[in-house]
C-alpha cells in the first residue's frame, strides 16, 4: 500500500468519478441522486492515492451518535488495506464531529467488509431482517456499533 494517500471532501464536480467507483463495486450501488442528496446532508470523504481516486465513504453524525453509511473502494484496489485506512478516516472525522458510538449496517453475505468492520472494533449487535435487495430478492443486514475514541 502507498503512503501517499489522502483525503477530501466530495464536491458536485466528483459525482461521475464516485459513481464509476460505487458501480465497479456493488450490486446494487448508490445512485446519482442518493449522492446529490448526501452532499447536503452528510460528509462524504474521497480517498486518492497518489493522484488517483481509490475510494469513498459516507458518515453522518447526529448529535454524539455516527452512522456509517457507505464505505467503498474500487475493486482494483482492494487487500491492501485500503478500506482500513478509509474507515479510520472516516472514524475519526466522526469523533471529530462529537460522534461517540458508530453503527452501520453490512449485507450478511459481504464477509470481507464484516471483517473488516470486526478488525476496527466493531461488534454485531442486530440484523435487519430483508433489508437489501439482492440478487432474486431480498438479504439480512447486520447491524454493527463501535465506540468511538480518540
Amino acid at each position: 500500500m502507498s503512503d501517499t494517500l489522502s483525503f477530501r471532501r466530495m464536491t458536485e464536480a466528483d459525482l461521475d468519478a464516485v459513481l464509476k467507483i460505487e458501480y465497479a463495486a456493488f450490486s446494487h450501488p448508490w445512485t446519482r441522486g442518493i449522492f446529490l442528496d448526501g452532499l447536503k446532508s452528510y460528509e462524504i470523504w474521497l480517498m486518492f492515492e497518489g493522484e488517483q481516486q481509490v475510494g469513498h465513504g459516507v458518515i453522518n453524525v447526529i448529535i454524539d451518535e455516527a452512522h456509517l453509511l457507505n464505505i467503498t473502494v474500487k475493486p482494483e484496489s482492494q487487500g491492501r488495506g485500503l478500506g482500513l485506512r478509509l474507515l479510520e478516516h472516516l472514524m475519526a472525522r466522526a469523533y471529530e464531529l462529537n460522534g461517540r458510538e458508530c453503527f452501520l449496517e453490512v449485507r450478511a453475505s459481504n464477509q470481507s467488509a464484516y471483517r473488516l468492520y470486526e478488525r476496527y472494533g466493531f461488534n454485531e449487535v442486530g440484523r435487519r431482517r430483508d433489508y437489501y435487495p439482492a440478487p432474486g430478492g431480498r438479504e439480512d443486514a447486520l447491524v454493527m456499533a463501535c465506540t468511538l475514541i480518540d
